[in-house]
Protein backbone atom coordinates (compact mmCIF):
# COMPACT_ATOMS: atom_id res chain seq x y z
CA UNK A 1 0.00 0.00 0.00
CA UNK A 2 1.16 3.43 -0.89
CA UNK A 3 2.67 5.45 2.19
CA UNK A 4 0.13 7.49 4.18
CA UNK A 5 0.71 11.30 5.55
CA UNK A 6 0.25 10.44 9.33
CA UNK A 7 -1.22 13.24 11.03
CA UNK A 8 1.24 14.59 12.98
CA UNK A 9 1.81 17.80 15.80
CA UNK A 10 5.04 19.83 15.49
CA UNK A 11 6.63 21.43 18.36
CA UNK A 12 10.19 23.50 18.26
CA UNK A 13 11.84 24.64 15.86
CA UNK A 14 15.39 23.63 16.54
CA UNK A 15 18.15 22.06 14.36
CA UNK A 16 18.21 18.76 15.48
CA UNK A 17 14.81 17.16 14.59
CA UNK A 18 13.08 14.17 15.89
CA UNK A 19 10.27 11.81 14.56
CA UNK A 20 8.32 10.58 17.97
CA UNK A 21 6.00 7.39 17.65
CA UNK A 22 3.24 6.15 20.02
CA UNK A 23 3.06 2.55 21.43
CA UNK A 24 0.33 0.12 20.98
CA UNK A 25 -2.30 1.42 23.57
CA UNK A 26 -2.21 5.10 22.67
CA UNK A 27 -2.20 7.93 19.97
CA UNK A 28 0.54 10.54 19.75
CA UNK A 29 -1.23 12.19 22.85
CA UNK A 30 1.22 9.51 24.78
CA UNK A 31 3.99 12.48 24.41
CA UNK A 32 1.11 15.17 25.87
CA UNK A 33 2.80 14.52 29.64
CA UNK A 34 6.66 15.54 28.68
CA UNK A 35 5.41 18.59 25.56
CA UNK A 36 5.48 21.34 27.99
CA UNK A 37 9.28 20.52 29.23
CA UNK A 38 10.88 19.31 26.33
CA UNK A 39 13.77 22.10 24.35
CA UNK A 40 12.31 23.87 21.32
CA UNK A 41 15.63 25.31 20.82
CA UNK A 42 17.60 22.66 19.97
CA UNK A 43 15.24 20.22 18.59
CA UNK A 44 12.13 20.18 16.57
CA UNK A 45 9.51 17.38 17.17
CA UNK A 46 6.76 15.68 15.20
CA UNK A 47 5.05 13.80 17.05
CA UNK A 48 2.61 11.38 14.63
CA UNK A 49 -0.32 9.13 15.23
CA UNK A 50 -0.18 5.94 13.32
CA UNK A 51 -2.57 4.35 11.17
CA UNK A 52 -5.39 3.15 12.97
CA UNK A 53 -4.81 5.32 15.86
CA UNK A 54 -5.83 9.31 16.65
CA UNK A 55 -6.27 11.43 13.98
CA UNK A 56 -5.78 8.35 11.52
CA UNK A 57 -8.08 6.16 13.31
CA UNK A 58 -9.86 5.02 9.93
CA UNK A 59 -7.23 4.80 7.91
CA UNK A 60 -7.09 1.83 5.84
CA UNK A 61 -3.39 0.05 5.86
CA UNK A 62 -1.63 -3.39 6.30
CA UNK A 63 -1.13 -2.08 10.06
CA UNK A 64 2.64 -3.17 10.14
CA UNK A 65 5.86 -1.92 11.51
CA UNK A 66 7.19 -2.14 7.93
CA UNK A 67 3.91 -0.18 6.18
CA UNK A 68 4.64 2.47 9.48
CA UNK A 69 8.16 3.26 8.27
CA UNK A 70 7.57 3.43 4.86
CA UNK A 71 4.72 6.50 6.18
CA UNK A 72 7.40 8.05 8.51
CA UNK A 73 9.54 7.97 5.62
CA UNK A 74 7.30 9.93 3.60
CA UNK A 75 6.22 12.48 6.31
CA UNK A 76 10.17 13.14 6.89
CA UNK A 77 9.87 13.86 3.08
CA UNK A 78 7.41 16.15 3.09
CA UNK A 79 8.71 17.93 5.98
CA UNK A 80 12.11 18.26 3.96
CA UNK A 81 14.05 16.64 6.83
CA UNK A 82 16.86 14.68 5.16
CA UNK A 83 18.36 13.52 8.63
CA UNK A 84 16.37 12.80 11.37
CA UNK A 85 16.31 11.41 15.07
CA UNK A 86 13.65 8.63 16.21
CA UNK A 87 12.41 8.12 19.70
CA UNK A 88 9.66 5.24 19.67
CA UNK A 89 7.55 3.99 22.77
CA UNK A 90 7.10 0.02 22.95
CA UNK A 91 5.61 -1.14 19.98
CA UNK A 92 6.67 2.67 18.72
CA UNK A 93 10.47 1.16 19.21
CA UNK A 94 9.83 -1.52 16.74
CA UNK A 95 8.72 1.12 14.25
CA UNK A 96 11.34 3.20 14.58
CA UNK A 97 13.67 0.47 14.30
CA UNK A 98 12.01 -0.36 10.92
CA UNK A 99 12.79 3.01 9.57
CA UNK A 100 16.27 2.53 10.52
CA UNK A 101 16.57 -0.44 8.43
CA UNK A 102 15.05 0.80 5.75
CA UNK A 103 16.97 3.82 5.32
CA UNK A 104 20.06 3.33 7.69
CA UNK A 105 21.84 6.80 6.40
CA UNK A 106 19.39 9.16 7.54
CA UNK A 107 18.96 8.01 11.02
CA UNK A 108 21.17 10.11 13.31
CA UNK A 109 20.21 8.81 16.84
CA UNK A 110 17.64 6.05 17.89
CA UNK A 111 15.70 5.89 21.41
CA UNK A 112 13.53 3.17 22.49
CA UNK A 113 11.61 4.24 24.98
CA UNK A 114 10.80 0.65 26.62
CA UNK A 115 11.07 -0.57 22.63
CA UNK A 116 9.88 -4.00 21.53
CA UNK A 117 13.22 -5.43 20.40
CA UNK A 118 13.79 -6.09 16.09
CA UNK A 119 13.53 -9.61 17.33
CA UNK A 120 9.61 -9.37 17.99
CA UNK A 121 8.40 -10.09 21.80
CA UNK A 122 7.34 -14.21 22.08
CA UNK A 123 4.95 -14.71 24.58
CA UNK A 124 2.86 -17.25 26.34
CA UNK A 125 -0.14 -18.61 25.57
CA UNK A 126 -1.99 -17.37 28.24
CA UNK A 127 -0.35 -14.03 27.92
CA UNK A 128 -1.01 -14.10 24.54
CA UNK A 129 -4.77 -14.78 24.73
CA UNK A 130 -4.26 -11.47 26.83
CA UNK A 131 -2.96 -9.17 24.49
CA UNK A 132 -5.15 -10.37 21.87
CA UNK A 133 -8.30 -10.08 23.33
CA UNK A 134 -7.69 -6.54 24.53
CA UNK A 135 -8.87 -5.33 20.63
CA UNK A 136 -12.47 -5.72 22.30
CA UNK A 137 -11.70 -6.48 26.16
CA UNK A 138 -10.82 -2.86 27.78
CA UNK A 139 -10.57 -4.80 30.70
CA UNK A 140 -7.30 -6.48 29.39
CA UNK A 141 -6.38 -3.55 28.67
CA UNK A 142 -6.34 -2.51 32.05
CA UNK A 143 -4.56 -5.73 33.28
CA UNK A 144 -1.98 -4.84 30.43
CA UNK A 145 -1.13 -1.76 31.91
CA UNK A 146 -1.73 -2.20 35.72
CA UNK A 147 0.90 -5.46 35.07
CA UNK A 148 3.51 -3.93 33.02
CA UNK A 149 3.62 -0.66 35.72
CA UNK A 150 4.01 -2.33 38.85
CA UNK A 151 0.83 -3.25 39.91
CA UNK A 152 0.83 -0.04 42.24
CA UNK A 153 -0.74 3.07 40.24
CA UNK A 154 -4.21 4.98 40.94
CA UNK A 155 -7.01 2.78 39.44
CA UNK A 156 -8.04 6.43 38.48
CA UNK A 157 -4.56 6.84 36.14
CA UNK A 158 -5.62 2.82 34.80
CA UNK A 159 -8.91 4.27 34.24
CA UNK A 160 -7.99 7.20 32.46
CA UNK A 161 -5.59 5.20 30.11
CA UNK A 162 -7.67 2.70 29.28
CA UNK A 163 -10.65 5.31 28.14
CA UNK A 164 -7.84 7.18 25.65
CA UNK A 165 -6.52 3.59 24.58
CA UNK A 166 -9.83 2.83 23.58
CA UNK A 167 -11.69 5.68 22.22
CA UNK A 168 -8.26 6.43 20.23
CA UNK A 169 -8.04 3.28 18.29
CA UNK A 170 -9.90 0.92 16.08
CA UNK A 171 -9.69 -2.39 17.18
CA UNK A 172 -9.35 -4.09 14.11
CA UNK A 173 -6.28 -2.15 13.54
CA UNK A 174 -5.57 -2.71 17.29
CA UNK A 175 -5.21 -6.58 16.40
CA UNK A 176 -3.56 -6.30 13.80
CA UNK A 177 -0.69 -4.24 14.81
CA UNK A 178 0.14 -7.11 17.80
CA UNK A 179 0.65 -9.32 15.13
CA UNK A 180 3.46 -7.05 13.41
CA UNK A 181 5.63 -6.10 16.62
CA UNK A 182 5.24 -9.34 18.32
CA UNK A 183 5.70 -11.93 15.85
CA UNK A 184 7.86 -10.47 13.09
CA UNK A 185 11.59 -10.88 13.74
CA UNK A 186 13.69 -8.35 10.98
CA UNK A 187 16.93 -8.23 13.75
CA UNK A 188 18.97 -9.02 10.91
CA UNK A 189 18.25 -6.40 9.27
CA UNK A 190 19.82 -3.63 12.11
CA UNK A 191 22.02 -5.66 13.59
CA UNK A 192 25.58 -4.21 13.28
CA UNK A 193 24.73 -0.54 12.23
CA UNK A 194 26.43 2.55 14.27
CA UNK A 195 23.86 4.32 14.88
CA UNK A 196 23.60 5.59 18.26
CA UNK A 197 20.59 3.63 20.02
CA UNK A 198 19.81 4.26 23.59
CA UNK A 199 17.29 2.42 25.35
CA UNK A 200 14.94 3.50 28.12
CA UNK A 201 13.50 1.19 30.61
CA UNK A 202 11.15 1.47 33.33
CA UNK A 203 12.74 -0.76 37.09
CA UNK A 204 8.93 -1.77 37.32
CA UNK A 205 8.26 -3.02 33.64
CA UNK A 206 8.37 -6.48 34.51
CA UNK A 207 8.08 -7.52 30.20
CA UNK A 208 10.47 -5.01 28.68
CA UNK A 209 13.28 -4.39 31.07
CA UNK A 210 16.80 -4.21 31.30
CA UNK A 211 17.54 -8.01 30.99
CA UNK A 212 15.70 -8.38 28.10
CA UNK A 213 17.01 -4.96 26.35
CA UNK A 214 20.85 -6.38 26.84
CA UNK A 215 19.90 -9.51 25.50
CA UNK A 216 18.81 -7.89 22.19
CA UNK A 217 19.17 -4.26 22.13
CA UNK A 218 22.81 -4.58 23.02
CA UNK A 219 23.37 -7.03 20.64
CA UNK A 220 21.81 -5.63 17.66
CA UNK A 221 23.84 -2.13 17.94
CA UNK A 222 27.63 -1.73 18.67
CA UNK A 223 26.86 2.00 19.81
CA UNK A 224 23.77 0.97 21.90
CA UNK A 225 23.37 1.69 25.82
CA UNK A 226 20.43 0.54 28.02
CA UNK A 227 19.05 3.45 30.98
CA UNK A 228 17.02 2.60 33.55
CA UNK A 229 14.20 4.84 35.38
CA UNK A 230 13.83 3.63 38.38
CA UNK A 231 10.52 5.12 39.63
CA UNK A 232 9.21 3.86 36.04
CA UNK A 233 7.06 1.39 34.65
CA UNK A 234 6.62 0.83 30.64
CA UNK A 235 4.57 4.64 30.49
CA UNK A 236 7.86 6.67 31.49
CA UNK A 237 5.81 9.89 29.81
CA UNK A 238 3.25 9.52 32.39
CA UNK A 239 5.23 7.91 35.12
CA UNK A 240 8.79 9.98 35.26
CA UNK A 241 8.45 12.55 32.29
CA UNK A 242 11.19 14.50 33.67
CA UNK A 243 13.30 12.24 34.33
CA UNK A 244 13.01 10.80 30.77
CA UNK A 245 13.33 14.18 28.71
CA UNK A 246 16.56 14.91 30.57
CA UNK A 247 17.72 11.12 29.95
CA UNK A 248 16.56 11.28 26.13
CA UNK A 249 17.51 14.63 25.30
CA UNK A 250 20.95 14.71 26.65
CA UNK A 251 21.53 11.36 24.31
CA UNK A 252 19.99 13.33 21.40
CA UNK A 253 22.13 16.64 22.55
CA UNK A 254 25.29 14.30 22.40
CA UNK A 255 25.30 13.95 18.51
CA UNK A 256 26.62 18.00 18.11
CA UNK A 257 25.38 20.57 15.63
CA UNK A 258 23.39 19.21 12.82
Amino acid sequence: MAPFLLPHQLTGDGPHRVLAVHGWLADRAAYAPVLPDLDRTAFSYALVDLRGYGEAKDAPGAYTTTEAAGDLLALADRLGWDRFSLVGHSMGGSVAQRVLAAAPGRVRRLVGISPVPATGLLMPPEQWELFAGAAENPGNRRAILDVTTGGDRPDAWLDRMVRRSVERSDPRAFRAWLDSWAREDFHAEVAGSDVPALAVVGALDPALGAELMRRTWLRCYPKGRVTELPRAGHYAMDETPLELIRVVEDFLRADGPA
